[in-house]
């Protein structure tokens, strides 16, 4: 059994938090977000519902943007791209480019959400370890600022395509530094067993720079490292910054050819429960320009223009996730304790993270103040599956009942974009909320929706 949380009230700043910066209590003891009441959002537009605060997710891209500008102002400068996969909407994506940040996508479905929310392609980046040639065509004839190499074989096929389009594509190659960093294994992807990047030990990433250097259809930007995700501890990315940084001066000695840019990736963790303290901006800033700094000078090499690639960071935080709840049913455990089990009206379709990576969150009385004890509670869903758990262990107050309402915060970064239909759930919308006022940017899924995808 893991360690009980208790969900912290909200503490607008504090960056052990799991809250976003406008969620309160009212005087009668409900939660409210974005100034909107928690009772009245349930209400008007149904449960299970994702809860997004615009302007908490607008502040933190707002505050990696300035940090890494501050914090680079001396050397060659800095890019902030927000990584899509943590949420991608229209809205979402033009929100982060209007407070100053690029965007990097994976799939084509990334890549056409960006560049319908406005975003240009100078600012776009895409990544992935098994490109198809469609996206990588549409990448190229959108004019995306860079496309991040995977594999050996993908170089002849990006300079082939590139060739073929009487374009010049400007890459970066993707090198796996060993460096083994953040939560479960599966979310670790710089640790050599892994389907990305390519081989710093093994000689695989320089075979792909000379590989690149050798094809005068690509413009080699320079490398490519991202160690893992859910990072709370920073000195893997130092360890990782100087690798790379030590392969381009290698690379610049024996071919004269100094690479002009170094993106380090992202994967900077947040507070799930509250019982972490997450790195601030401005220090991972500090950071990561002390180690280029340092590294540069050390090499008697040019510092590099950096970028790097929060995702969770800006989106997790600005999320709460409202259910309704249902059954309550007390369960005797070995040895005589008890747990009692809160299911909800949503569950693993809409939050799927609990059961694939043990993650770890926590969940809040929501409509109402409660003086009741807290109880060892499990929060679960309504799908056909026992490992269907949003919560694996919380301390809930003793008398929530059905008709309750539970909020989970720091769900903004991959739950809806890990969601799906198990069991024909439709998947939650998306309520963005500011300033008292709240819309869908991405509509609540219906039955319809589902059958209009079944030919019968």
């Amino acid at each position: 059994m893991s360690t009980p949380t208790t969900a912290p009230e909200p503490a607008p700043g504090d960056r052990r938090s799991p809250w976003s910066r406008t969620v309160r209590r009212t005087a009668d003891g409900s939660l409210a977000v974005g100034g909107r009441d928690v009772r009245d959002i349930a209400a008007e537009h149904g449960t299970p519902v994702y809860v997004l605060d615009e302007s908490d997710l607008r502040a933190r891209a707002r505050t990696f943007v300035t940090a890494f500008r501050d914090a680079f102002a001396d050397l060659a400068g800095a890019d902030v791209y927000y990584a899509s996969k943590a949420f991608a909407s229209v809205a979402v994506l033009r929100w982060v480019h209007e407070e100053g940040m690029h965007v990097d996508v994976s799939t084509g479905g990334e890549l056409a959400v960006a560049l319908r929310a406005g975003v240009p392609g100078q600012a776009l980046a895409l990544h992935g370890n098994n490109k198809s040639d469609a996206e990588l065509e549409r990448a190229l004839r959108a004019g995306v600022g860079r496309i991040v190499l995977d594999s050996l074989g993908e170089v002849d096929r990006v300079a082939d395509l590139a060739g073929r389009l009487g374009l010049r594509a400007p890459v970066m190659v993707r090198v796996t530094t060993g460096v083994h960093a953040g939560g479960h294994d599966y979310i670790s992807t710089a640790h050599e067993d892994q389907k990305f990047g390519l081989s710093l030990a093994g000689g695989a990433a320089r075979a792909a720079v000379d590989a690149v250097l050798a094809r005068p259809e690509l413009t080699l930007l320079g490398l490519h490292s991202h160690i893992g995700s859910q990072i709370l501890d920073l000195s893997g990315f130092e360890v990782a910054a100087a690798a790379l940084l030590r392969l381009r001066a290698e690379v610049a000695d024996q071919t004269g050819t100094l690479m002009p840019e170094l993106d380090l990736g992202g994967g900077y963790g947040i507070s799930y429960t509250g019982a972490d303290a997450p790195p601030a901006p401005d220090r991972v800033a500090t950071t990561l320009a002390d180690v280029v700094r340092r590294a540069s000078a050390e090499l008697g090499t040019p510092p590099p223009r950096v970028s790097v690639e929060p995702g969770r960071a800006v989106a997790g935080p600005a999320g709460l996730t409202l259910y309704r709840v249902g059954t309550v049913k007390p369960v005797v455990l070995d040895g005589g304790g008890e747990r009692r089990y809160v299911s909800v009206d949503g569950g693993m379709s809409d939050n799927i993270r609990t059961a694939l990576y043990d993650a770890e969150y926590t969940a809040a009385l929501a409509n109402r103040r409660s003086t009741a004890p807290a109880v060892l509670s499990r929060v679960v869903g309504k799908h056909c599956e026992s490992g269907d758990i949003v919560v694996r262990d919380v301390l809930l107050p003793a008398d929530v009942a059905p008709g309750d309402l539970l909020a989970v915060p720091a769900t903004g970064a991959y739950g809806r974009s890990m969601a799906s239909n198990y069991n024909l759930v439709p998947r939650p919308g998306v309520l963005a909320v500011r300033d008292g006022q709240s819309r869908f940017v991405v509509r609540p899924e219906s039955e319809e929706d589902l059958l209009a995808l079944d030919l019968g």
